[in-house]
């Protein structure tokens, strides 16, 4: 059965522009899953925002203003020589997080965290290793716990 049949989520999706070749393979491979979960492509905003670091300001601005089923949010980190790797991960992460816990709209971490760009290539690659195809089903599963727990 599909997952979307009977209610279909508003969703958003938010990438980061850093990385773009990585970020790219993340959201063809959430859209392309979306799509075959019966969403209509004209349905699903993608806002797209400089680095992983704004994710979470607009992904607050989205709950507050469009209060969406879930979003999805989209970015590749990858280690480099400085410690700016742990910083950029660790603020990204927890905010996200304090930020769905707070709201009660799931926000699904399809953020790649990784130590190298061929990490970041093997979890952007083909649907079935894509972290964004995974975030798309994650999304779409929390939209409709979140409704069922309502229904209780």
């Amino acid at each position: 059965m599909n997952d979307t049949q009977e209610f279909k989520p508003k969703l958003v999706i938010v990438v980061s522009q850093y990385n773009p070749y990585i970020v790219e393979r993340l959201l063809s491979g959430c859209l392309a899953t979306l799509q075959k979960q019966g969403l209509d492509r004209k349905e699903l905003p993608v806002i797209e925002v400089p680095g992983a670091f704004e994710i979470p300001v607009v992904v607050n601005k989205l709950i507050m203003s469009k209060k969406p089923d879930a979003i999805i949010t989209l970015g590749a980190i990858i280690k480099g020589e400085t410690p700016h790797f742990e910083f950029i991960s660790n603020s990204v992460s927890t905010e996200i997080a304090r930020i769905s816990a707070a709201t009660l709209v799931p926000v699904i971490f399809g953020v790649l965290t990784v130590d190298t760009v061929q990490q970041a290539q093997d979890r952007s690659g083909e649907q079935e290793s894509n972290k964004g195809s995974e975030s798309a089903l994650a999304a779409i599963k929390m939209a409709n716990v979140m409704r069922s727990i309502d229904s209780l």
